[in-house]
């Protein structure tokens, strides 16, 4: 229940057709298993009280009555499990006869959600024994308790106020206009839809797509609960098919005829709730809903969602070349808009043998073969100064030359010496000032190469260095189109590697080994000729603050529970201890280093996080941390 996290689960009991006591016994058999995993919602399939293929025997009073009974039992049963229960029934009301959905929670039925859209095509014939849902809400009497009945109504948890759940039955998930965009428009976070779909080719695939794609649209999570073992397989045959999504991804689902009977997992309201917020066209509620009130415990829950340690990179091969052929065509396309708009005869970028200086070669390259232009006209520049290696030094001229730049060398280690002299500081005091000077001049020189050529200077820092602010102001940070503004580190390494294999030969070779020299800005003296500088022992792993990025500023998540997240996604790889330092940094880093990102060159949008303070991120440059430190100060 906390950080925003509930636990929900889709039952499938194995029933017997018509035999309702029977089933109630495989119903609450369920209900203890959920209740000692810790389950705070449990949806059943419909009619499951029944069996959705009782025929004309729904028109029964004995098997009417036996309903109800079951249902009072289970209600009864329920007072000793704190969880919503929904599960379905036929019930009548007013005379008539419907498909209904009961919610229950701690020994009380708080409500019954009639089904608004009865098939009655092909095997289906539902409109033989039921009524739909009548339009206006009205209240329905059971054992002496009054509670609403309709399907304009909601069950509100007061202990997770996030967590709102509205009901619509099978077919009205497959209808034009399902009831559940109408209920998450007022307020719910959670649909929960009671099914019986029968098994047939292709249907599976439909069935995700459709689940999939409701809870994208609706930013919901939605929990599909389809019966499978016992119905009559007179004419069709249910696969027991269950799904729960949230904003469009499947996390959990059970295989067609599968005997796993609960399918858990844990959905996260509060990141439904952050992106219904951020998306300013997400409608306000305009209807009136009867919304009725449970509440569950508030407990921590022990996390079994997979969370992705990578989430800028999609960890399937094929999908993680697609997005690297993506970006790249997202960048040159808009550089190669940048060359054509300004008129410019050459593009400039410092080329440094390390990761970012390669990407931005590459997309520079990729644009000038697209405007059909020769590769001699980018001008390739290495500055070698006290830490430059060899290494670097080398395979920053081997890609040039497998490229067929201009490579230009100009070694500022003279310039940034009379520097030191101009203002009095001494070569020996390795600091700010002796690491910053160097970044500064090399600027300088690519900007007045720019200017004596016509040309653009092309900016190669990343999206992890503008959230951490590792750039030089005024110096790397600056630049005439910034290619690689909104590609994260980890995303950055898989894009070049992408292209290393689709060079082959030689090229593959250089690019392979930039992919091996560690990341460094080479600001402070080589020692015996190897990289002293390393940036992650100084700011960290770049995974970490890739991860941590993407959770605050993409999912809104607080920091204290973007731990508990990298906790579970970096289990193995890095102790509590070391992702919560790191994590402190980030967060003094982010908002400390905001001024920088306040005065950024335009470069284009590649993924759903960029800090363009055009575009998706607008901060004050002196905000305050505070509120964000505090929930770590008291955690170890």
């Amino acid at each position: 229940m906390k950080d925003g996290f509930v636990k929900i689960a889709v039952g499938r009991p194995d029933i017997r057709v018509a035999d309702c006591s029977y089933n109630a016994a495989q119903i609450i058999a369920l209900i203890d298993r959920a209740a000692k995993e810790g389950v705070g919602v449990l949806a059943f399939p419909e009619l499951c009280i029944t069996g959705y293929t009782c025929g004309d025997l729904f028109l029964q009073d004995a098997l009417i009555r036996a309903a109800e009974a079951a249902l009072l039992e289970i209600v009864h049963v329920s007072s000793a499990s704190s969880m919503l229960i929904l599960l379905g029934l036929p019930l009548e009301h007013n005379g008539k006869l419907y498909n209904c959905c009961a919610a229950v929670c701690n020994g009380k039925l708080l409500g019954v959600v009639p089904k608004s859209h009865l098939p009655n095509y092909a095997e289906f014939y539902e409109v033989r024994h039921f009524c739909p849902a009548p339009a206006e809400m009205s209240t329905l009497l059971l054992d002496g308790q009054t509670v609403p009945f309709g399907t304009h109504q909601l069950f509100h948890c007061t202990t997770l106020p996030k967590l709102t759940v509205g009901v619509e039955i099978c077919e009205d998930l497959w209808n034009l206009t399902p009831p559940s965009l109408s209920l998450c428009k007022n307020g719910a976070t959670l649909i929960v839809n009671l099914s019986a779909s029968p098994e047939a080719i292709g249907k599976m695939d439909y069935r995700r797509t459709l689940v999939s794609s409701v809870s994208a649209q609706a930013i919901c999570a939605y929990a599909y609960a389809c019966i499978g073992n016992g119905e009559s397989t007179a004419d069709v045959v249910f696969a027991g098919h269950s799904l729960i999504a949230e904003n469009g991804i499947v996390l959990a689902e059970s295989s067609t005829f599968s005997e796993t009977q609960l399918l858990c997992t844990e959905i996260d309201v509060a990141r439904l709730a952050f992106e219904r917020r951020r998306m300013t066209t997400y409608p306000a509620a305009t209807s009136e809903y009867t919304t009725t009130p449970f509440s569950l415990p508030v407990t921590d829950l022990t996390l079994t969602r997979m969370v992705d340690p990578h989430p800028f990179v999609p960890s399937g091969m094929a999908d993680r070349d697609a997005r690297c052929e993506l970006i790249l065509a997202i960048q040159s396309q808009g550089l190669r808009k940048r060359l054509e708009h300004t008129g410019s005869r050459t593009a400039v970028l410092g080329i440094s043998g390390g990761l970012d200086s390669t990407l931005a070669l590459l997309v520079t390259v990729r644009a000038f073969d697209l405007l059909k232009r020769p590769r001699t006209d980018i001008i390739a520049v290495t500055m070698p100064c006290f830490g430059t290696t060899s290494r670097t030094k080398s395979n920053a001229v081997r890609l040039c030359e497998e490229l067929g730049v201009t490579l230009r060398e100009i070694n500022i280690t003279k310039a940034v010496r009379q520097h030191f002299t101009d203002i009095s500081h001494e070569e020996s005091n390795t600091n700010v000032v002796y690491e910053n000077a160097q970044a500064r001049e090399r600027t300088q020189i690519l900007m007045d190469l720019a200017n004596g050529s016509g040309g653009l200077v092309i900016g190669t820092g990343d999206l992890s260095e503008l959230a951490l602010g590792w750039a030089t102001y005024n110096g790397d940070h600056m630049s005439m189109y910034a290619v690689n503004c909104s590609v994260p580190k980890t995303l950055v390494r898989h894009i070049v590697g992408y292209y290393a294999a689709a060079g082959g030969g030689t090229l593959q070779a250089v690019l392979e080994d930039i992919l091996a020299t560690p990341v460094s800005p080479e600001l402070l003296p080589a020692k015996d000729g190897e990289i002293s500088q390393r940036t992650e022992d100084l700011v960290g792993p770049y995974e970490l603050h890739d991860f941590f990025l993407y959770h605050l500023v993409r999912c809104g998540d607080e920091p204290a529970k973007i731990l508990r997240l990298a906790d579970r996604a970096f289990s193995g790889t890095f102790d509590h201890a070391t992702i919560l330092r790191w994590l402190k940094i980030f967060i003094r880093r982010f908002f400390a280093q905001q001024f920088k990102r306040s005065c950024l060159p335009d470069g284009p949008k590649v993924g759903s996080v960029a800090l363009s303070p055009r575009g998706d991120w607008r901060m004050p440059s002196d905000a305050s941390a505070a509120v964000w430190l505090s929930q770590l100060d008291n955690l170890s």
